[in-house]
């Protein structure tokens, strides 16, 4: 009975302990640079665009950095090719694709604050 409780009492020690040092969950966000966004009708394009893809769940567009970043639904993933294809095929150049530990919601506040 004490070798129970004494194994019962150390496993949920380290259960407590990994969940205090565990890090916050990466969403899988993606950060895209775009050249050729200039108004809010191109922002639109590329937004209908990957709204449509099942993946895909909250967006951003960004006209004046030229960033889009997608976060995948849950339990999915963002297939960084298939993103790039949408843009490209919308008439937009994408420099540089980055996944980023940030929500859609924490990209847009640090641009909005910058």
């Amino acid at each position: 009975m004490i070798k129970f409780l004494l194994v019962s009492a150390l496993s949920l020690m380290s259960l407590g302990a990994s969940a205090q040092t565990a890090p916050a969950a990466d969403p899988g966000t993606v950060k895209f640079s775009v050249n050729g966004m200039v108004c809010a009708f191109c922002a639109q394009g590329i937004e209908k665009r990957l709204t449509k893809m099942p993946e895909t769940g909250p967006l951003y567009i960004n006209l004046a950095q030229k960033v889009v970043a997608v976060q995948p639904k849950p339990g999915r993933s963002i297939d960084i090719a298939k993103v790039k294809a949408e843009i490209s095929e919308a008439g937009y150049d994408v420099t540089q694709a980055v996944p980023v530990a940030q929500t859609v919601a924490a990209i847009r506040a640090e641009m909005k604050a910058r």
